[in-house]
């Protein structure tokens, strides 16, 4: 797993070359936001331990596989850990496929690995240590994303990604059509997408592809790509 800084507070933790976590630097230790695919426990639990810091709280961008592949290994080696996701996407962690009346009725896309761990839910405007949870609906019904409110990081879950250059999740671009095919609803996800662009961050942390500096400009060609 690649490890990397990013600024003064990130650390973009990368396997397979596309998949990412990061942890996040607090004065009381490590939020570990996404947990990848299975079998990254281990990895994770060395980056804090070279940082020389606990993990103290593990937040779930959303239910994919990809983003909780390795939970339950982590909850096993952190019991005590509590476990952040939207109320929404909990229910998909819990392998509950229905939806909501008031939800564009399409099928849900990507893959979902049940989890019996226990998590507390997050709703729009919470805090998260110097995260605030900003609702980020699309990819999945549940899906946030959190901005440092103290240097502008924006960490996007699967609302943008950066494989090939800054792309809404949406956009399906035929070098890496995963993320789209993946995506509950498209419509919505391009609205969530313009409310975080509408952030301004300083620098953008996908679930996919590099971390980038100053994205604004290309975050505004993505959703000009993408209709918005």
């Amino acid at each position: 797993m690649r490890h990397t800084r990013q600024g003064s507070h990130l650390h973009q933790l990368t396997r397979f070359g596309l998949v990412n976590a990061y942890l996040v630097e607090e004065t009381d230790g490590l939020t570990l936001v996404d947990t990848g695919v299975a079998g990254s426990a281990p990895a994770f639990l060395k980056a804090a331990q070279t940082l020389g810091q606990p993990i103290r709280r593990i937040v779930l961008t959303h239910a994919h596989v990809d983003h909780t592949g390795s939970l339950d290994a982590l909850h096993a080696a952190l019991p005590d850990v509590p476990v952040l996701l939207s109320a929404r996407d909990a229910r998909l962690l819990r392998g509950e496929r229905q939806l909501d009346p008031g939800e564009p009725q399409v099928p849900l896309r990507g893959g979902l690995q049940p989890s019996a761990v226990p998590v507390e839910p997050l709703r729009d405007g919470d805090e998260v240590g110097s995260l605030r949870v900003v609702a980020a609906p699309g990819h999945t019904p549940g899906q946030i994303a959190l901005l440092d409110t103290r240097d502008g990081t924006l960490i996007a879950g699967d609302s943008y990604h950066t494989v090939g250059g800054v792309t809404v999740v949406s956009e399906r671009r035929w070098f890496f059509p995963f993320p789209a095919f993946a995506t509950w609803h498209a419509p919505t996800a391009v609205t969530s997408a313009r409310r975080l662009a509408d952030l301004t961050p300083t620098r953008l942390a996908p679930g996919h592809g590099r971390v980038v500096e100053n994205p604004l400009s290309a975050m505004r060609g993505a959703l000009a790509r993408a209709g918005a």
